[in-house]
C-alpha cells in the first residue's frame, strides 16, 4: 500500500509518518518511509538546490522540473520496488505537492503539471493521501518556534509570502474535495495522538489490521 502525507508548512507530517510506521511495524508490516524531495542520493542533491534560500532567482518552471526529476528517481529506485515486494510505503510529500505548490501556489497550468507528474511517476498514484490541515499562520508559527532565532532554519519554500502559502492550502483542500475516496483530511491542530488515531482508523481496515 502506498500512503502519502501532505499538508502546509508546520502541519506535523514528519511526526505522523514516524508514528504510523512504528504502529504498522508493530503489526508485522514491511514499512518503508521516505520523503520528497530526496530519498535517494540524487534526490537529496536536487533537494539541496530546491530548498536553498539563496536560489531566489529560480523560475517556477525550473522548480517543477527539478521536483519532478527527484520524484522520477525515488519512484523508480525506491518506492515502486518496495511496493512490488508487497511492502507498505509512507512518503512525506509526493506528487500532490506539485499541484498545490507549483499549480495553485505559483499559478502554473494544472493540466500541464499533471502530465509532467504522470511521466515522472509512471502514473503511480497513492492508495491514500493523508492531508494534515492547519491554518497557514498557525503552521508557520510552529515552524518559527522550532527554528527559534536561527533564520537559516527557514528554507526557500517556507520563506514565501503568506498569500502564497494560503493559495497552497486552498489547493490542497480543493484536491481533497475532488477526490474524497483517496484523501483523508485530518485537523492538524489536534493533539498529536488524536491525529495519529484518526490516521490509524483509516489505514487499519485498508490493510486488514485491527486498530488496537
Amino acid at each position: 500500500m502506498f500512503i502519502t502525507f501532505e499538508g502546509p508548512e508546520g502541519s506535523g507530517k514528519t511526526t505522523q509518518v514516524a508514528l504510523l510506521a512504528e504502529w504498522l511495524r508493530g503489526r508485522g508490516q514491511d514499512v518503508l518511509t521516505t520523503r520528497e524531495p530526496g530519498g535517494t542520493a540524487i534526490g537529496d542533491r536536487v533537494r539541496s538546490i530546491l530548498l536553498d534560500p539563496a536560489c531566489t532567482e529560480m523560475r517556477a518552471e525550473a522548480e517543477v522540473l527539478l521536483f519532478s526529476a527527484a520524484r522520477a528517481q525515488i519512484v523508480g529506485q525506491v518506492i515502486r520496488p518496495h511496493l512490488e515486494q508487497g511492502g507498505v510505503v509512507l512518503c512525506d510529500r509526493y506528487a500532490d505537492s506539485t499541484i498545490a505548490y507549483q499549480g495553485y501556489g505559483r499559478g502554473l497550468d494544472l493540466a500541464m503539471l499533471r502530465a509532467i507528474t504522470a511521466f515522472a511517476t509512471g502514473s503511480l498514484v497513492p492508495a491514500l493521501t493523508v492531508y494534515l490541515d492547519i491554518e497557514v499562520e498557525a503552521g508557520l508559527q510552529r515552524k518559527q518556534e522550532h527554528a527559534g532565532s536561527d533564520a537559516s532554519q527557514w528554507n526557500r519554500m517556507e520563506a514565501e509570502a503568506l498569500a502564497y502559502h494560503q493559495r497552497v492550502r486552498e489547493g490542497y483542500l480543493a484536491m481533497a474535495s475532488d477526490q474524497p475516496g483517496r484523501w483523508l483530511v485530518v485537523q492538524a491542530s489536534q493533539p498529536v495522538d488524536a491525529v495519529h488515531q484518526a490516521v490509524r482508523q483509516r489505514v487499519a481496515p485498508a490493510l486488514g489490521l485491527v486498530d488496537a
